[in-house]
C-alpha cells in the first residue's frame, strides 16, 4: 500500500513556520517526528514563568525593600537568590515537561508544586540562617509570582487551544485496534480538538476498514504486525494502542523496543477509561509492568484543605459580593410578587437532606403549574429543562443566565453542607431513583460548581452530566478544583448552557 495513504496532513502552526516531520521513502530512518510548534511552545511558557517570576522581584520586592527600609544591594541579593531558587524548583518538578503542556490539571499541579516547595525552601533557609528579612519575600513575593504566573499559563494555553480548533498544532497519530475501539478514539478526538490528537491513520488486525478502506473518514493504512513500519515511514507523533485481541504483552513490548529511536510517542488505552489522573499508579512486580488503581479519596488531609478552604473562600466571597446580592434582592422584590430567596431540599453527602438557598428566579406558584409543562420538558433523564420555561420572571432570566442567582448557596458552603466544587446537587426524587453507580455521586459533598458546570451547564445530556459528576467522584484531587474554578469564570460570563 502506497505511503501516502497514512500521510500526516500539513497544517500551518502557530508558534513556527516548520511543519511536523512527514513521508519518508521505504527503508529510510525517519527523524524523530516532533512538531516545530512543541519547542517553541514550550519556549513561551518557559519565558512567561521567567517574566511573571522577574515581574514579582521587581515590583513586589522594590515595595518590601522601602517598607522594610532595606538597603538596595541587600534587596537585589535575596531577589536574584529568590528567583534561583524558584526556577531551580520549576526545572525539578518538570514544569515544562512538554508531556503536560497544554492540557490537563498536571501542568498547573507542577507549577503549583514547583512554587510550594520554593517558598518551603526559602522559609526554611531564613530560619537556619536567621535571616528575619527573608519573611516578606516568602509570603509576599513568590505567592506573587504565583499571581502571575498561572494566569499567564492560563492564556498561553487559551491561545493553543485556539489554534487546534482551528485545526493548527495538532500532533498526527496513528491509532492501533479494533475496529471499534479505534472509531471511539477517533470520535474523542475530533470532539475535543483542544487535546491536540489528530488521528491521521488507523491500522487493524486485518488491515481492512469499509468499502472505502476507511474508519469513520480516516484511511486504513495496513495491519497491526506492520505497525512499526507504517510509524517509522509516516512520521508519525503518537502512536496510539486501543483495544484488541492482538495486542498481548510480548506483543506490546516488541513494538515499544521497535519504535524506540524513532521519536513516536506509544500510548496504550487502558480498559479502566474513566479512572485518571491521581488514582493510577505504574509499578513493576516481579518484572511485570502493573496499573495500580488506588481507592477514591474521601477523607484525610487533603479533604480538611479542601473542606477549610470551602468556608474561608466563601466567608471572604460573601463579603466581598455583599452589595451585589443587596442589589439583586432589590431586584427580585420589585419584579414579581413573593420572597427573594427560593428554598429547596436536595440531597447531599451520603443521602443526607439539606436545604438550598436560591435567588427566586421563577413566579411565585412556579412548583404548582410544573405539572402542566412536563410534556414540554426538553431535558433528559431525571432532569426538567425549558429554554423558555413561562414560569420564569424577567429578572429570573438574567440571573440564570450569568449564574448570579446560585451566589447565596455560598451559605450552604460555609455551613458545611455544599462544597465550592463537587457534583451537581440532586433532588430527593432524584435519587430516589438512582442506580447504584449514579448514587456514587453521593459519596462527596455537591458543588456549587463543578465539570457540569463548566462543561455545558444544561446543554449536558444526562448521561454526559452522570458521567462527569462520576469522574469528579472517582479522580478528584485540589488541582482539579482550582481548574474547574478557573474554568466556571468563564462559563458563567459567557452564559452558554444556562436557561
Amino acid at each position: 500500500m502506497s505511503n501516502q495513504v497514512g500521510s500526516p496532513r500539513r497544517r500551518p502552526t502557530l508558534w513556527s513556520g516548520r511543519r511536523t516531520q512527514g513521508l519518508y521513502r521505504a527503508g529510510e530512518e525517519s527523524p524523530p517526528p516532533v512538531a516545530g510548534w512543541e519547542p517553541r511552545y514550550r519556549r513561551s511558557v518557559i519565558v512567561s514563568d521567567v517574566l511573571s517570576i522577574l515581574t514579582a522581584v521587581c515590583l513586589v520586592g522594590s515595595l518590601v525593600g522601602a517598607w522594610t527600609g532595606m538597603a538596595g544591594a541587600k534587596v537585589v541579593v535575596l531577589g536574584a537568590v529568590t528567583a534561583g531558587v524558584v526556577l531551580c524548583s520549576l526545572a525539578m518538578n518538570r514544569a515544562w515537561n512538554l508531556v503536560v503542556l497544554g492540557q490537563g490539571a498536571e501542568e498547573f499541579r507542577r507549577l503549583g508544586r514547583g512554587l510550594f516547595l520554593a517558598d518551603v525552601g526559602l522559609g526554611l533557609a531564613g530560619l537556619a540562617f536567621s535571616i528575619s528579612t527573608m519573611r516578606p519575600w516568602v509570603f509576599l513575593v513568590v505567592p506573587a509570582m504565583a499571581l502571575l504566573a498561572f494566569p499567564a499559563r492560563y492564556g498561553l494555553r487559551k491561545l493553543l487551544h485556539r489554534a487546534r480548533i482551528e485545526g493548527r498544532c495538532l500532533l498526527p497519530v496513528l491509532a492501533a485496534g479494533s475496529p471499534s475501539t479505534v472509531t471511539d478514539l477517533i470520535t474523542r478526538t475530533r470532539k475535543n480538538p483542544h487535546i491536540g490528537w489528530r488521528v491521521d491513520a488507523v491500522c487493524t488486525a486485518d488491515g481492512r476498514g469499509n468499502r472505502a478502506g476507511e474508519l469513520d473518514g480516516v484511511p486504513v493504512v495496513g495491519e497491526l504486525d506492520k505497525l512499526a513500519d507504517h510509524v517509522r515511514r509516516g512520521g508519525y507523533r503518537i502512536v496510539a494502542i486501543t483495544g484488541d485481541p492482538y495486542w498481548t504483552p510480548k506483543r506490546l513490548q516488541q513494538l515499544a523496543w521497535t519504535l524506540e529511536g524513532s521519536g513516536a510517542e506509544m500510548v496504550v488505552a487502558p480498559p479502566l477509561m474513566e479512572v485518571a489522573g491521581p488514582r493510577l499508579h505504574m509499578t513493576g512486580v516481579f518484572g511485570m509492568p502493573l496499573l495500580r488503581v488506588s481507592a477514591p479519596t474521601f477523607t484525610g488531609g487533603r479533604r480538611v484543605v479542601k473542606d477549610i478552604f470551602d468556608r474561608v473562600s466563601s466567608a471572604l466571597l460573601l463579603l466581598f459580593l455583599a452589595p451585589l446580592l443587596l442589589i439583586v434582592s432589590l431586584a427580585i422584590a420589585v419584579d414579581s410578587r413573593g420572597p427573594v430567596f427560593y428554598r429547596q431540599r436536595r440531597v447531599g453527602k451520603d443521602g443526607q437532606e439539606f436545604t438550598i438557598i436560591k435567588f427566586r428566579t421563577m413566579v411565585r406558584n412556579a412548583d404548582q403549574l410544573l405539572a402542566g409543562l412536563t410534556e414540554q420538558n426538553e431535558g433528559s433523564g431525571l432532569l426538567f429543562k425549558m429554554r423558555r420555561d413561562p414560569r420564569i420572571t424577567r429578572v429570573g432570566g438574567l440571573l440564570r443566565r450569568y449564574s448570579i442567582d446560585e451566589l447565596p448557596q455560598l451559605f450552604n458552603v460555609l455551613g458545611g453542607s455544599m462544597s465550592l466544587v463537587g457534583p451537581r446537587p440532586p433532588l430527593p426524587e432524584e435519587t430516589a431513583r438512582y442506580g447504584p453507580d449514579v448514587r456514587r455521586r453521593l459519596l462527596v459533598k455537591p458543588g456549587v460548581t463543578g465539570l457540569w458546570q463548566v462543561s455545558g451547564r444544561s446543554d449536558l445530556s444526562w448521561d454526559e452530566a452522570v458521567r462527569l459528576d462520576l469522574r469528579y467522584v472517582e479522580d478528584w484531587s485540589l488541582a482539579l478544583d482550582a481548574v474547574i474554578l478557573w474554568k466556571t469564570f468563564r462559563a458563567v460570563l459567557s452564559g452558554q448552557g444556562a436557561y
